[in-house]
């Protein structure tokens, strides 16, 4: 069998790591980008040795979104087909994945990009990074799950505030609202936020799996539906291997060897 390749991925102890590497254009996407982001995901949720996913860019942006040379080119897609084959299908992929998928935002994120940051489990943020709902300057609705996920982060108010008016925001205003989980130092980002994923890949990962299914749920039941959602993820996670790892290595009084199993 051929060995699987993807210049936009690289698995490092049980994490695979994807950048985003169109840094002269800013990491923003086109088609191939999106088309190889896709299926590096798709890899990595199927591969049983990796159980945790990181995703950064590279170089001095994050992303700054959609490719615009390719979205006006007479000959090129339209809005619609740029939304249907890339977009939409990697922020369902990053939040149905039944794995911690974790980000570090290392520069400028705008517009799809800063969405795709906050759709991610646990987002962290170099100091020195910026958020833009930048869709509006352009006359657009922000999209990528952004009126979705944002104002479930932050609330309606500064949602509407920050998809209004394009304003760009700090790291450390990101933090404040809720957007992210952590702003960190640009020196010692990269590898916090890599450690981050590194150590939620040693721990229950099946269980951070239906931990990520609750939290989904969660947007549309009420609380008599969530509890009985969470009995029965309950009784499936009592059902691992890794429970009785958890369990067996409280009573010996030792360090738990989880496996995701």
């Amino acid at each position: 069998m051929m060995e699987y390749q993807n210049k936009y991925f690289q698995i490092s102890d049980g994490v695979g790591v994807i950048k985003l590497k169109r840094s002269e254009v800013l990491n923003s996407f086109n088609f191939e980008m999106a088309k190889e982001v896709l299926s590096a995901l798709n890899h990595l949720e199927n591969d049983s040795n990796v159980r945790a996913i990181f995703l950064t860019g590279n170089g001095r942006a994050f992303c700054a979104g959609q490719d615009l040379e390719e979205a006006t080119k007479e000959s090129g897609p339209t809005i619609g087909e740029i939304i249907d084959h890339t977009y939409n299908p990697l922020v369902q992929k990053i939040s149905n994945i039944k794995k911690p998928v974790v980000c570090y935002v290392n520069g400028v994120a705008a517009g799809a990009g800063a969405n795709l940051a906050i759709c991610c489990d646990v987002t962290f943020a170099a100091k020195s990074a910026k958020f833009i709902q930048s869709f509006i300057n352009i006359g657009l609705i922000p999209d990528s799950g952004g009126t979705y996920n944002l104002p479930r982060s932050i609330g309606k108010q500064k949602a509407a505030g920050l998809m209004f008016s394009g304003e760009k925001i700090t790291a450390q205003e990101a933090e404040n609202m809720g957007m992210i989980y952590k702003m960190v130092a640009d020196d010692i980002g990269y590898q916090l936020a890599f450690d981050f994923a590194r150590k939620l890949s040693k721990m229950p990962t099946k269980s951070i799996g239906l931990i990520k299914e609750l939290l989904n749920k969660s947007y549309f039941n009420d609380l008599s539906q969530q509890l009985i959602e969470e009995r029965k993820l309950q009784v499936i996670a009592a059902q691992t291997n890794d429970y009785k790892e958890g369990v067996n290595a409280f009573l010996e009084k030792r360090k738990p060897n989880y496996k995701g199993e």
